[in-house]
């Protein structure tokens, strides 16, 4: 295998790839990136038997093969080399980079013990690339990380016709996204439990390409159903989490409310952060609504107490509620709007967060539930 790529594309390719990688593989082959060249493109590979990543590199290939190295460490490599073209040769069982005056010698593993890779599973249909990594950061935000409640990491994804849903929960907060997208089949209706990081990993480097997302799917029993990613040069194959008992969530979102806020969500950002600054982990900022506004507090350890009035508009019966100051901040950071409507039925129920157009009136498409935290005052 020889070859000469741009370092940027390389670069890039290899990042993007190395990012998936175990950092502690059950075997140490899966720790590596493949370099596979064949009629003048360069394809970077790697795979871990959950999760795979692939990209496609144009490159002056003067001999085909395939190579195995450290994915990390040509990660580290490639980032720091100067801006000229690099030459990559195999060599025996080494693999010899030279950009400019920069020379580097890496071992090489067995290519034959690499695991191929999974075939693309059907595709589903298309969806607008920047539309679909933005409505994924939404959701994602609101899934677990606990890894021994593993259906809690995942996000639901629902196909039904044109709308795509995705639902995600860490029990106490949840997000709901529904955006439009073009199935294969207009009378498609299927649910899958996609991997939260994996899924807003793929359509973060996605979404900055522009054009179309395809997403693919593949139903299987309990842990063998299989969710495909692909645009551009890139693709992304995955697991899928069983989510044969995933809650019904949705069920959460009131029917009604009985009282509503529209803030800025700059300046509440802004205040439940310095608020904030005097709570300690477990306890919550306390928001406390009138026709007079909006208050803000929070009290620390050895009497450490913080205040503060913003403006908002308030409908209903004055009520105070405690919210996860983080748990708040995520959900407002992630609207995609300057003003939030804040909906109530009391301090005791979930509230929901909503972005609102120049008129105030609620954006359809996007909610946040965030549960209260009970106080004694």
């Amino acid at each position: 295998m020889k070859f000469r790529v741009e370092r940027d594309a390389l670069a890039e390719a290899v990042a993007w790839t190395a990012k998936s990688l175990p950092s502690r593989p059950s075997v140490p082959v899966l720790a590596g990136v493949m370099l596979r060249v064949t009629d003048g493109n360069l394809r970077v590979s790697g795979f871990d038997y959950e999760v795979s990543s692939q990209v496609t590199v144009e490159v002056q290939g003067d001999a085909d093969g395939a190579a195995l190295v450290s994915g990390r460490l040509l990660a580290e490599i490639t980032k720091a080399l100067p801006a000229k073209p690099v030459d990559i040769a195999a060599v025996g069982a080494h693999l010899e980079l030279v950009c400019g005056s920069a020379r580097f010698t890496l071992p090489t593993m067995p290519v034959e013990d690499y695991p191929a890779l999974p075939e693309m599973p059907q595709s589903a249909g298309t969806v607008d690339a920047a539309a679909f990594a933005t409505a994924v950061a939404q959701v994602a935000i609101a899934a677990g990380r606990d890894e021994t409640l593993p259906m809690m990491t995942g996000v639901r994804v629902e196909l039904s016709g044109d709308t795509l849903s995705m639902l995600a929960t860490d029990r106490y907060r949840l997000a709901l996204r529904e955006i439009q997208w073009r199935p294969d089949d207009p009378e498609v209706s299927i649910n899958a439990l996609v991997p939260a990081r994996t899924l807003n990993d793929t359509a973060k480097a996605l979404g900055p390409l522009g054009g179309e997302v395809t997403l693919a799917l593949a139903q299987g029993a309990a842990g063998e159903g299989m969710v495909g990613l692909a645009g551009g040069t890139r693709r992304t194959t995955s697991r899928l989490l069983d989510g044969a008992n995933y809650p019904p969530v949705r069920s959460l979102f009131p029917a009604t409310h009985n009282a509503a806020a529209r803030v800025s969500v700059s300046t509440l950002i802004e205040v439940v952060k310095r608020v904030a600054l005097v709570a300690e982990r477990t306890t919550p900022v306390l928001l406390s609504f009138s026709t007079d506004g909006l208050v803000v507090e929070a009290g620390g350890s050895e009497e450490a107490r913080a205040s503060e009035a913003m403006e908002a508009t308030f409908t209903g019966e004055a009520l105070t509620i405690g919210f996860n100051p983080q748990y708040l901040i995520d959900g407002l950071a992630n609207l995609g709007a300057q003003t939030a409507v804040l909906s109530f039925v009391d301090a005791f129920k979930p509230a929901v967060i909503s972005p609102a157009g120049e008129d105030g009136e609620v954006i359809p498409g996007y909610r946040y539930l965030i549960m209260p935290i009970r106080v004694s005052r």
